[in-house]
């Protein structure tokens, strides 16, 4: 994808992790005007930096502001942002929230949720594939090892392994459950198990596996895990006509026997969702209810293997 300019674009990213990182350096190549809100002022390098969100919207006047801080933040950042009177586009990193709660009723232009992989080339094109199929069966994997996910950083120390900011992989993997539910629709019933099971210091959990149905999907599998040192994101689909394989590491799909690879650049689908939000792009971006419906079944899952029922043997 070209760059485009965006010069007349002033843009407040919140929190200055490696995904506020992400954000900031990604705006500024579009040509947008960048500044960062963070607890943190001092790790901020060559970008306007505020310790606060009054004084960062009273001297920018942002007209996009991205909350990239850590995920038990997202909802009081919101509530601030509304209390200030903000009125432009927002985009939430995922997830939305660290758990189901009601969206505050608010005055901003857009209100959206950074489930980039529905820009993913593979998902893209796996999506129009299926267009008119009948989905009999769904099976969608990813693992990454946690100690490895950040380089540089130690695992202990991210959000990741906190479940009181927001870790774990149901909420830091839910790029998968978001674009099951955009190709399939809404999910209708879970069953789950999982929790924390590896000698990984953490508190979160780091492995989950759930069977959905969905309102286009009769069964759907779904792993998601800290703990694959491969690392790996594939789904498989079986319909009446075909079936499908789509891997978004190899940036490749199978149909049948047939092979496409894509490429696919790291930050292609990051850069195509922020231009989709400057252009009041719809088509694709993931609204704040959908990513709610993504918060229930996660909070469903986790009741799940709370209770689950087992039949064993006789």
């Amino acid at each position: 994808m070209p760059l485009i300019s965006f010069a007349n674009a002033r843009c407040l990213v919140v929190g200055y992790g490696s995904i506020g990182m992400r954000h900031s350096r990604i705006l500024g190549e579009l040509g947008c005007n960048v500044s960062v809100m963070s607890r943190r002022v001092d790790a901020v390098d060559s970008i306007v930096s505020y310790d606060n969100i009054s004084d960062a919207l009273q001297s920018q006047q942002p007209n996009y502001v991205v909350i990239a801080n850590e995920t038990a933040q997202h909802h009081p950042t919101l509530e601030q942002l509304i209390e200030l009177e903000y009125q432009g586009a927002v985009l939430i990193e995922k997830p939305l929230f660290n758990v189901p709660q009601r969206i505050p009723e608010n005055q901003f232009s857009d209100l959206r949720v950074a489930y980039n992989l529905r820009f993913h080339p593979v998902v893209l094109a796996l999506k129009s594939a299926l267009a008119n199929q009948k989905i009999l069966s769904v099976h969608s994997y990813v693992g990454q090892y946690l100690p490895d996910w950040r380089p540089g950083t130690d695992y202990r120390q991210s959000y990741s392994a906190h479940a009181k900011s927001g870790g774990g992989v149901l909420l830091d993997l839910s790029h998968d459950l978001d674009y099951l539910s955009w190709m399939f629709g809404d999910w209708l019933k879970v069953t789950a198990l999982g929790g924390q099971l590896s000698k990984l210091e953490l508190s979160s959990d780091d492995i989950f596996s759930m069977l959905i149905t969905y309102a286009e999907c009769p069964i759907a599998s779904v792993q998601l895990n800290y703990l694959d040192r491969l690392g790996r994101r594939r789904i498989i689909i079986n319909t009446l006509d075909h079936t499908y394989e789509a891997d978004l590491i190899q940036n490749k799909i199978v149909i049948d026997k047939d092979e496409e690879y894509f490429i696919v650049e790291r930050d292609d689908t990051y850069r195509a969702m922020h231009v989709a939000m400057l252009l009041n792009q719809e088509n694709f971006t993931c609204t704040a209810q959908e990513a709610l419906k993504t918060l229930q079944l996660i909070d469903a899952a986790r009741q799940c293997a709370d209770a689950t029922k087992w039949v064993g043997v006789v």
